[in-house]
């Protein structure tokens, strides 16, 4: 649910603005807060998962988005509907991190991996089926109803999760009850805040004076990271204790998984712009032609969860290759498709992708949170996947101004091939971007396995099996 509705709302937003007159900066604003708002908590949620139960806070984050998915849905116009995705985006914040940290508490060697894998799946469908769900629900609903499905689909999912959840999530333990840094939250949540907020509006704008948001978000966050080290080397309350970036394979594994990120959420974004606007393709038609890639993340992740802890890293910096090939034949074969041959002509290289992404998002969240002690899991899970949505965020804004960029003015005046053949560059020019954020993260992915090599309990970069001692970080 949560990682559906940072996607699904841009197939809803033409309908969203007829139904409630809401202006242009509102429809943007619509999406825009609830990606800043989920991305603003998960470190602080983590923190909260450790010290006071991860079944709570998950509870408490699920129950909140059922909420606040009702009110989005029943909102009569576009103020309203803000609000309710601000609360939305929170609530969503707030159970992800839970997510990771019970996996961490629940399962050992290579179970962990499969309840992992398990997890890439639901990541790589949940971004990757967004465009084609809510272009099926606003098919079916029609444009009154249908934007409103898109909130309400969450209802009775959510309901269900909240009984589950009490059913068979374990109360069991928790880092015990610490003093909460809230300077330090702060500090963490105002950077961050300037780095998305300067990412989701450029993305929108195209404003460079966006960029000045850099020095207050450096300032920010370096003060954060002074003050946390302090704390840590007193032995105080720190909300991220630093000895986590301590251990090699958790600090390769986070900065890899922001540049990947990068790479794998903005690709699908330019894809559904080039479908629509270059060959003005429907949003269910669109959400059709990425269906491949979603395709391969379903077939590679759990695959990927059963090996990873036999195979370890050279597992992640394989499936990083794999993606890189499949977006560069994409972009080879972008100029020599037309017409309807262009969804059969991507079907294969968006595959290959999509096998890619399976196989590296939770195979490198397991290596990286390998070595962490389950006591703080939520908090090294909350840090790891704020570094996945400042990554989504930065991606999408680089890889769309690229795409943009590239269009010749005029393009709104083109009409058949000529049309199709701009939009065509355009699309190359991205995934020529795409490709570097990829190498980025690949050149991660390659140093942390060169490290790993000989280290105690990870056998050539492999996760540590069963109730082997691989010296865990403790507080």
């Amino acid at each position: 649910m949560t990682l559906l509705d940072v996607s699904i709302t841009n197939v809803a937003l033409p309908a969203i603005g007829e139904s409630t007159d809401a202006s242009p900066a509102q429809l943007q604003w619509i999406v825009s807060s609830y990606i800043l708002s989920f991305g603003l908590v998960p470190v602080l949620a983590g923190r909260l998962g450790d010290d006071h139960g991860r079944r709570l806070m998950f509870i408490v984050g699920v129950a909140g988005f059922v909420a606040s998915s009702a009110l989005s849905g029943l909102s009569p116009g576009g103020g309203l509907l803000i609000a309710a995705r601000v609360l939305q985006g929170l609530s969503g914040g707030l159970i992800n991190p839970q997510v990771s940290g019970l996996v961490q508490q629940m399962f050992r060697g290579s179970e962990r991996g499969r309840a992992f894998g398990v997890i890439g799946t639901v990541v790589g469908l949940g971004t990757a089926l967004g465009p084609l769900v809510g272009g099926g629900l606003i098919a079916l609903g029609g444009p009154d109803l249908g934007w409103r499905l898109v909130f309400f689909v969450n209802v009775p999912i959510g309901a269900a999760v909240l009984v589950a959840a009490r059913r068979w999530l374990p109360r069991a333990q928790t880092g015990g009850r610490h003093k909460l840094d809230v300077i330090g939250a702060a500090l963490l949540g105002g950077g961050i805040f300037c780095v998305l907020f300067a990412a989701v509006e450029y993305d929108a704008l195209r404003d460079p004076r966006l960029a000045w948001l850099v020095v207050p978000a450096i300032v920010l966050l370096g003060w954060f990271f002074r003050r946390e080290a302090r704390l840590t080397r007193t032995g105080s309350d720190p909300l991220v204790d630093l000895r986590l970036f301590q251990r090699p394979s958790y600090t390769a594994g986070v900065l890899l998984a922001l540049f990947f990120f990068c790479a794998m959420t903005g690709l699908p974004l330019v894809l559904a712009l080039y479908y629509q606007q270059g060959l003005g393709y429907t949003a269910l038609q669109s959400g059709v032609g990425i269906t491949a890639f979603a395709l391969g993340t379903s077939v590679a992740a759990p695959l990927a969860g059963r090996v990873v802890t036999r195979i370890g890293r050279p597992l992640v910096v394989g499936a990083c290759l794999t993606f890189g090939l499949g977006a560069l034949a994409l972009g080879l074969v972008v100029g020599a498709s037309s017409g309807e041959h262009v969804l059969l002509a991507f079907a294969l290289p968006l595959f290959v992708a999509g096998l890619g992404s399976g196989a590296l998002i939770t195979p490198n969240q397991t290596l990286s949170l390998a070595e962490v002690d389950p006591v703080v899991g939520s908090t090294a899970g909350g840090v790891l996947q704020t570094s996945q949505r400042i990554g989504s965020a930065i991606g999408q804004s680089i890889i769309g101004a690229a795409y943009f960029a590239a269009l010749p003015s005029g393009v709104d005046t083109l009409t058949g091939a000529e049309r199709s053949a701009a939009y065509g560059d355009a699309l190359g020019s991205a995934i020529a971007v795409t490709l570097c954020f990829v190498a980025v993260a690949l050149a991660f992915g390659v140093y942390d396995l060169v490290k790993t090599r000989g280290r105690r309990g990870l056998h050539s970069g492999r996760a540590p099996a069963g109730d082997e001692v691989v010296e865990p970080y403790t507080r």
